[in-house]
């Protein structure tokens, strides 16, 4: 795959006039996760690229103009819509936040899994569910997986929660196809972002890619950019694997 070229402001959004921004209204992305790691580096490329950002996040990150911050608790989904609320059109939705836990069988703790399940599966859900109905034809749903979802040992329960992802982005690519409306998801292998200290994943530390080091955030976000503006408008239903060789 080429190195995808920074999306063009003036035409980022797709196949029909109603998504199409103009000079008076940049196109409007909500970012999950906004505040460090692969969420920030998305925001952060948008905003380059054009996009007005609003990002939700526990905490505030200071991303500069066209920046918009709303405090959100991803592990209380059904808080979300009310979170939302009053927010501009919104031309695309990125669900980035995420954490790990790590356990073996015989060690797994189902707190962990509903933990994860909320922030990775219920949290896309009930963002989708607020944003989507009323999102212009010709927007964009990107969802952050991992290439985890296939299985790791001592991951099974966050590879579980991935793997959710992938089945509802590709039944929503389906729902929205007829409006225009994309859906994908991008699945990176071990990724450099404040995730990999977690002391709660611990037990299965990250190791290098074939290609020797780790996947950078902005790799990931350069991608998201090209999903996300008007060349990916023929792009639905995929999962983008990211891994620096790790899937070899």
């Amino acid at each position: 795959m080429t190195q995808p070229a920074s999306a063009d402001p003036a035409t980022t959004l797709g196949p029909t006039a109603a998504a199409e921004p103009t000079a008076a209204a940049a196109p409007h992305a909500v970012v999950t996760g906004c505040s460090s790691g692969i969420g920030r580096a998305i925001a952060v490329r948008l905003l380059a690229d054009g996009w007005q950002v609003t990002g939700l996040s526990r905490s505030e990150p200071v991303l500069g103009p066209g920046f918009q911050w709303r405090q959100a608790d991803l592990s209380d989904p059904a808080s979300l819509a009310a979170v939302v609320q009053g927010l501009p059109p919104v031309n695309a939705l990125v669900h980035a936040a995420g954490f790990q836990r790590t356990a073996l069988l015989g060690e797994l703790d189902p707190g962990a899994l509903a933990g994860m399940f909320a922030v990775h599966v219920a949290a896309a859900s009930s963002l989708a569910n607020a944003l989507v109905p009323q999102m212009p034809d010709g927007g964009r749903v990107l969802l952050v997986g991992s290439r985890t979802s296939t299985g790791s040992p001592g991951k099974s329960q966050y590879a579980a929660t991935k793997a959710a992802l992938l089945g509802m982005g590709r039944t929503w690519a389906q729902e929205l196809a007829p409006r225009g409306i994309t859906v994908n998801v991008l699945s990176p292998g071990p990724t450099d972002t404040p995730m990999l200290a977690d002391p709660g994943r611990a037990a299965t530390p990250p190791k290098l890619p074939a290609l020797g080091q780790l996947v950078d955030p902005e790799d990931v976000a350069a991608l998201a950019g090209f999903l996300l503006g008007r060349h990916g408008k023929s792009i639905t239903g995929q999962n983008y694997v990211i891994c620096g060789g790790a899937s070899l």
